[in-house]
């Protein structure tokens, strides 16, 4: 039995990033990024309006206040996606909208809400800056500037950008493909009924769940009955479709119907087999046809969190990502007491809540392997270290947050 961090470590060697290819930019989110993408013009192209109002010379309003207004002759008026017609020169003024191109001479933008109009012309209440409510062509991105790195998990901001530079298609990282294969004559499909003896095959939409929250594609194999040619059989079908990972769950103990460590040894390289955590010391590591396959244990609870410690930073790392690791907070355990006396780092499954700048984490219901309820009420896993025999309430413990807590 190894450790966690071994055990990751081991996974980690044995994972390579994906090869690359070419999709439109919505279909990038997620992905990360190879190529730099470069801007071929200024963004924005030309000087225009940040506001609805009047585009002005700003040395025109100098002075102006309600008591004494500063009046100016109207030329026009001009909205977005036109060209100004003339100049603007002293005493005048283009009435402008938002995203309009400046007017040449113009420097500022008077906001419409300082303003009155009049016949022919337009009453200034107050005094603009040079530059005011203008933004600058090149003032986001200049020409031949790098508008996004090489390397960058891409998100929906991005695809804005690359659409202001006219990047219609882009290079990205290969989507892993996740084999998903769960074990035992005791599963039937979710939409058939039960029958005596007989569980629904929860775990294939739990670990799908979690593949594609990884931003990768689950191909669900369906389930493989309790015999070596059944297993054997799902799993030369994933190598078949040409699986990036293959992941199982169930029959990695050691029962009498646990063939994975055993389809391992036959047809691939057992790499290792359990690790030191609780829960989720069943699990099981090796390569068949160059494909890592990750046996997961199969206690739902179990298996959802062996996930998020090892076959996550796998596929993270596959889809070329380098923020592989769960963000974590220091919280202040609320319950009275909670014992881990088994020598393996414990993965307890907490709600978290942010009071008074400070985060207090509690159980978030009982944390036998086989309930599921306490992972859906969970914010996060409240890792315990091997060392550590009991946490009591006000002592500080790390927390591997599922998402950010605000508060």
């Amino acid at each position: 039995m190894i450790s966690v961090d071994e055990a990751r470590e081991i996974i980690l060697s044995k994972i390579e990033r994906l090869s690359i290819e070419k999709v439109p930019i919505l279909e990038s989110l997620g992905r990360v990024l190879d190529e730099d993408i470069l801007a071929e013009a200024d963004i924005p192209p030309f000087n225009n309006s940040a506001m609805d109002g009047y585009a002005v010379r700003f040395e025109d309003t100098t002075g102006a206040w309600p008591g004494a207004p500063a009046e100016l002759k109207v030329l026009g008026d001009l909205a977005a996606g036109y060209v100004p017609e003339s100049p603007v020169g002293k005493g005048e003024a283009v009435r402008i909208m938002t995203g309009a191109q400046m007017p040449e001479g113009a420097n500022a933008v008077v906001m419409v809400e300082n303003t009155e109009r009049t016949d022919g012309g337009v009453l200034v209440f107050s005094p603009v800056r040079p530059g005011e409510n203008v933004r600058f062509a090149g003032e986001d991105i200049k020409a031949g500037e790098v508008a996004l790195k090489r390397g960058k998990k891409i998100i929906p901001g991005d695809i804005g950008m690359m659409a202001s530079v006219g990047k219609a298609i882009v290079k990205v990282v290969r989507k892993p493909r996740v084999a998903i294969i769960t074990t035992g004559d005791e599963l039937v499909g979710i939409d058939e009924p039960l029958a005596p003896g007989k569980i629904r095959n929860s775990n294939a939409y739990s670990i799908a769940a979690q593949v594609i929250d990884t931003g990768c594609m689950p191909l669900m194999l369906g389930i493989a009955r309790d015999t070596r040619e059944a297993l054997m059989a799902k799993v030369d079908e994933a190598v078949g479709i040409k699986a990036d990972m293959i992941i199982t769950t169930g029959g990695v103990s050691v029962g009498d119907y646990d063939f994975v460590k055993d389809i391992l040894d036959e047809a691939g390289e057992m790499v290792f087999w359990q690790v030191a955590m609780k829960p989720g010391k069943p699990l099981a590591f090796g390569i068949i046809k160059e494909i890592p396959i990750i046996g997961l244990p199969g206690y739902p609870t179990s298996s959802m969190v062996s996930f998020e410690q090892f076959a996550r930073p796998a596929l993270l790392k596959m889809s070329g990502r380098s923020d592989i690791s769960w963000m974590t907070v220091e919280a202040i355990f609320q319950d009275p007491s909670f014992m881990n006396r088994t020598g393996r780092r414990n993965m307890v499954r907490v709600v978290v809540a942010k009071e008074d700048g400070m985060f207090k984490a509690r159980l978030s219901g009982p944390q036998q392997s086989g309930s599921l309820k306490p992972v859906t009420l969970a914010d996060g896993l409240m890792v315990i270290p091997e060392e550590v025999e009991e946490v009591k309430a006000g002592d500080k413990v790390t927390v591997e947050l599922f998402e950010p807590i605000t508060g």
